[in-house]
């Protein structure tokens, strides 16, 4: 049917500007609506409707300003923080060390800063979502154009394998669309000229195609009525990016830590000043020391190594398939609770494939090809299903085949039955086409075999067989379709429905000499023989079932949120192990009459649910129902429907493969696999993070309590004690030998057992009572009370007694250096020992094992290097005050790693208990 509409000139104009119209009025108040015609629109016309209406492309409402986004690296608490110790520093009288912290404060922003750019970049390069080109009617004349500059009133044509670049009616013709982008559905929708209008929801109107779906079939003329964020697909790009973005939890926790350790280190500080005066000490003495109780407190080397450790696993996850846009999200990622996930390309393959074929008296599983190959029939039912199609099978190098994937699937199956279609073969054999339409439900073509022309049927089963007369009982025997065999042809049906199989049926009718070529679709429809029936479904992908039972084991619950059909997405989330302890189908029509207590109810329950046919604004509101409840929500999508609900959860995971760039700009993370176990790998590697980041927290804090005992015994000595170690030690303690093993802790392998303990709470803390105590009551106080015996030893050996002057030009001013020096070593060998405690959690040292983590080692190695410059390079003993230790001096230190990490081992031995000491 070919539509008519007034014949106005080329172009004309009203007094308005045609920006948008009702698609769904009739066709000819339309185009006067448009002011446009079947000829298209003039040149100059569409140039002046494209600078008022704009490009007809997706903007961000939102853009980002890198000036901003680089001053939000430096004011993280934790660079303040940094920021105070280099104030501090200069303070103190040490410039060089001063602008050395400032040098690590640019480093770690800098470091940052391009990292969450390259991630975001990274993003943004895959591949552009809306087509490059578009054929159109300019001047009474098909042209290309570029996509943007479509405007509303343009003529459009659309063939097979085209993307639709505008929302737009159609004037002429018939097309199956791929509308998974917007709708999720997998299965194409037909769309055609001259249908109804229905009231119902705009993207189900059978006359309507829309920006972002593609082409699977067939060919139309429409006329473009939105273009750009008019559209559909820009409707909901715009409430994709609505809204403000949530802190992670680990940003969260440490700003909360950061308050911690600010309140700590100025307390302490503040506290020593009067002690000092109390004890003694003159006035610019104790405010000397306080400045350095505050810097020992003060963690420098803990905003780059948690920034450091984050971007490993940034660096890691992209290795498996996983882009991150922001840093913060690893760490979200292992607190996840619930994962709402997509179905089709994320649990399936998307990709159809035939599984079971029925004959008549006859049934086969398609992996089953020895007794297939038995039956004739079975070759006969793969060829005819083969001519009946109009895609095209990938050839040479293609990843995958143009058009319905429906088709590609019988060619396949014929493929793999020795049966080839050569795209132009087929074209030329053919002598007649009845396209899929809607209310027909099946497609028909006449085609010119080796010996006979005959008739070949595909479609839905309920429409095939009322045309059916015959069936075909062997390869050379017809015999009649009773009720009998409709009987039996039912019941296997409604058994491959609740299966979720996709099923056609298959007919044929061959053409006698004398008949000519039928030109009625009702004549060539009519006495047909039933060959069999097909059934297909878009498999689950390899590896998703052993990832849904890795999270559950993990504590996880799985939602799937798609927009196909509930038994199709049912029977999938049972083959991967989805729904094992009780599971429901929620239609989206249900859900909409659900109120919000009653949806929260039934989130509030163990089962997981399949929530079919959903809308975007149903998607968000799952979400936000999971999270009203406490949830930690991981949201899977491909589709622009799927966006606003990638914004707003935790974490919005979208497809790189299949997916729109509005959801990958939506989401926070990109597969660029588009699998489901890459989600599960993503949580494993956020948890480990998570714990990495409290390992080397423990190691940096533990180290605290060394640094800041000898200020405390100065000034509760009233300075009869000489200071056991000087600012300068502790700054290249906290910056030098501290930061590498704190870097290594945080690739360190994931402790046995880590997936399968249950999420943690959200307001679970990075520093937590049970840390502070092992880091400070353990860890530290045994750190401190070895460092200063061993500076005591020392010095008492070198015949000190309290009081005695030690400053420069005294008898003990060389002993006293060495004193600090031993100090300064012991501190450095109980950091090796509290690295090798820090490595785990629970679990011993040796069930990991002493050399898995490469990276520590060579940490440790540095360690030493920088340990042994500072005590025997001269100019370097000159700046930090260091003086060369003896061999004798040197063993003092020997066994204080062993004894730091042995004690801690014996703890965590006995809160393991008899039965988990292994």
């Amino acid at each position: 049917m070919t539509a008519t509409a007034p014949s106005a000139p080329i172009g004309s104009a009203g007094p308005g500007d045609a920006d948008e119209a009702d698609e769904q009025m009739p066709l000819a108040a339309l185009f006067r609506e448009l002011r446009s015609a079947p000829a298209g629109l003039a040149g100059r016309e569409a140039a002046r409707r494209l600078l008022v209406n704009g490009p007809n492309e997706l903007t961000r409402q939102h853009a980002r300003r890198w000036p901003r986004e680089l001053l939000a690296q430096f004011t993280q608490p934790l660079a303040v923080l940094l920021a105070l110790a280099a104030v501090l520093a200069w303070v103190g009288g040490t410039p060089a060390l001063s602008l050395a912290v400032i040098a690590v404060i640019l480093l770690n922003a800098g470091f940052a800063f391009v990292q969450e750019m390259q991630a975001e970049h990274a993003v943004e390069a895959l591949a552009a979502f809306l087509p490059a080109t578009a054929t159109v009617m300019r001047d009474g004349q098909p042209c290309k154009i570029p996509a943007r500059e479509l405007v509303p009133g343009d003529v459009l044509m659309v063939t097979e394998g085209d993307r639709i670049s505008a929302d737009a009616r159609i004037l002429d013709g018939v097309v199956q669309l791929d509308m998974s982008a917007l709708t999720g559905e997998s299965l194409p929708a037909t769309r055609s000229a001259g249908s109804d209008n229905p009231t119902g929801p705009l993207l189900e109107a059978t006359d309507l195609v829309f920006s972002g779906t593609s082409c699977a079939s067939g060919q139309a003329t429409v006329l473009v009525t939105r273009t750009g964020m008019k559209t559909e697909l820009g409707r909901i790009a715009i409430l994709s990016q609505a809204g403000i973005a949530e802190r992670s939890p680990l940003e969260r926790q440490v700003r909360r830590a950061t308050m911690i350790i600010a309140v700590v280190a100025v307390g302490v500080g503040a506290l020593f000043l009067p002690a000092g005066l109390a004890a003694g000490l003159g006035w610019t003495a104790s405010v000397s020391f306080s400045i350095g109780l505050i810097v020992a407190n003060v963690p420098e080397g803990l905003l780059p190594t948690i920034t450091l450790a984050l971007a490993v696993g940034v660096r890691e996850l992209a290795r498996k398939g996983a882009v991150v846009k922001r840093l913060s999200a690893v760490e979200t990622l292992g607190s996840t609770t619930v994962i709402c996930t997509d179905k089709t390309g994320t649990l399936t393959e998307n990709r159809m494939r035939v599984t079971q074929i029925c004959l008549p008296g006859a049934e086969f599983d398609t992996t089953n090809t020895a007794a297939m190959a038995a039956d004739r029939r079975v070759h006969l039912l793969a060829v005819s299903a083969a001519l009946c199609t109009t895609a095209e099978a990938p050839t040479g190098g293609q990843a995958a085949g143009i058009g319905d994937p429906t088709e590609l699937a019988l060619l396949a199956f014929a493929s793999a039955r020795g049966f080839t279609v050569d795209p132009s073969t087929r074209k030329g054999n053919r002598r007649g086409i009845f396209p899929f339409e809607s209310h027909a439900q099946m497609m028909t073509t006449i085609d010119a075999e080796t010996d006979e022309i005959a008739v070949h049927t595909k479609g839905a089963p309920e429409a095939v067989l009322p045309n059916c007369t015959h069936q075909l009982e062997s390869a050379a025997t017809v015999g009649p379709l009773d009720d009998i065999s409709r009987a039996a042809l039912q019941t296997t049906l409604d058994r491959y429905t609740a299966k979720g199989l996709r099923v056609l049926a298959i007919a044929r009718r061959p053409l006698g000499s004398g008949q000519s070529v039928p030109t009625d679709r009702k004549d060539a429809e009519s006495g047909l023989t039933l060959i069999g029936l097909v059934a297909m479904v878009d498999p689950p992908r390899a590896g998703v079932a052993d990832a849904v039972e890795q999270a559950h084991r993990a504590g996880i619950r799985i939602h799937v949120v798609t927009g196909d059909y509930g038994l199709t997405a049912a029977e999938i989330a049972r083959q991967v192990g989805i729904g094992t302890h009780g599971r429901q189908i929620v239609s989206g029509a249900e859900l909409d009459r659900l109120g919000d207590a009653q949806l929260d109810e039934m989130l509030s329950g163990q089962d997981e649910i399949v929530f079919a046919r959903t809308s975007p604004e149903a998607k968000l509101r799952i979400c936000e129902a999971l999270q009203g409840q406490g949830e930690v929500v991981a949201m899977t999508g491909d589709g622009v429907n799927d966006a606003p609900a990638l914004r707003h959860a935790d974490i919005g995971v979208a497809m790189g493969r299949s997916g729109t760039d509005v959801a990958r700009e939506a989401a926070t993370m990109v597969l660029t696999d588009d699998n489901f176990a890459t989600i599960v790998g993503a949580v494993n590697a956020g948890r480990r993070v998570f714990d990495n980041v409290r390992k080397f927290v423990l190691y940096i804090f533990a180290h605290a309590v060394p640094e800041v005992v000898p200020f405390l015994v100065f000034a509760l000595s009233g300075g009869s004690v000489p200071l056991p170690l000087t600012v300068l030690q502790i700054l290249a303690i906290d910056l030098g030998t501290e930061t590498l093993p704190a870097l290594a802790l945080g690739r360190e392998p994931a402790e046995p057992g880590l997936m399968s303990q249950p999420p943690r709470p959200s307001t679970t803390g990075v520093i937590d009572r049970a840390l502070l105590i092992r880091a400070w009551g353990l860890l530290g106080l045994l750190s401190a009370i070895l460092v200063m015996g061993g500076y005591f030893y020392t010095l008492v050996r070198a015949g000190w007694h309290p009081g005695d002057p030690t400053g420069a030009g005294a008898a003990l001013h060389h002993a006293y250096r060495q004193a600090t020096t031993v100090t300064f070593v012991g501190i450095v060998a109980c950091q090796i020992g509290t690295a090798f405690a820090a490595r785990t959690d629970h679990a011993s040292l040796f069930s990991i094992g002493v050399f898995s983590n490469p990276l520590l080692l060579w940490g440790i190695a540095f360690e030493l290097i920088f340990t042994a410059a500072l005590v025997y390079v001269p100019v370097l003993q000159d700046i930090f005050g260091t003086a060369a230790l003896s061999p004798g001096q040197l063993a003092i230190a020997l066994p204080f790693p062993l004894i730091v990490w042995g004690a801690d081992e014996l703890v965590r031995l006995i809160r393991r208990g008899p039965a988990r000491s292994g």
